[in-house]
């Protein structure tokens, strides 16, 4: 192997490992020493807050929640009431229309991409498929907190004024590094 070959490997080796490194820490947005929002996250809260300043529970006392975010910025995300009744039969193309609207209304499931607005403070949801058909192919922000592996963001408020608040841990707190 020639010397300019060698020189040539060895460059091309550092832009790849450059390209990777930069490429891992510009996720989202996310500058290098940055915490990254990539891993797994547990719903701790799902409460909404009434116009007039008061806070209460959206999906029930005891929420259910998994939010997966990959390192190049695909996500997961559902959230359930913890209180849904059961289907009366097995067969869940036999439920009653009161059983489908509470599942409906007892879940909010969405996935897609996700970016980060660090300067303006706001996490972008980039729905391709959602539990609400509305909501796919739309791009939604929302303002966000992320303190000690605890991600929290506000949802633009409802028609009647209600901003819903979504708490987030961490699983996995290595992956913040």
């Amino acid at each position: 192997m020639n010397l300019r070959a060698a020189t040539a490997g060895r460059m091309l080796a550092v832009l790849f490992s450059a390209c990777s490194i930069w490429a891992s820490a510009s996720f989202a947005g996310t500058p290098a020493g940055m915490p990254s929002l990539a891993g797994s996250w547990t719903l701790v809260a799902a409460d909404v807050q009434h116009p007039d300043g008061t806070r209460a529970s959206d999906f029930g006392a005891h929420p259910k929640g998994l939010l997966l975010i990959d390192g190049q910025g695909r996500y997961s995300l559902q959230i359930f009431k913890s209180e849904r009744s059961a289907f009366r039969s097995p067969d869940k193309s036999k439920g009653t229309p009161e059983e489908f609207a509470a599942a409906v209304m007892g879940s909010s499931t969405h996935f897609g991409t996700i970016s980060v607005d660090r300067d303006r403070g706001l996490l972008v949801f980039h729905i391709q498929g959602a539990s609400f058909p509305n909501w796919e192919g739309q791009d939604q922000a929302r303002q966000y907190e992320l303190k000690d592996n605890v991600l929290s963001y506000r949802v633009p408020p409802r028609p009647n004024g209600d901003v819903p608040i979504s708490v987030w841990r961490r699983i996995d707190p290595m992956q913040s590094k």
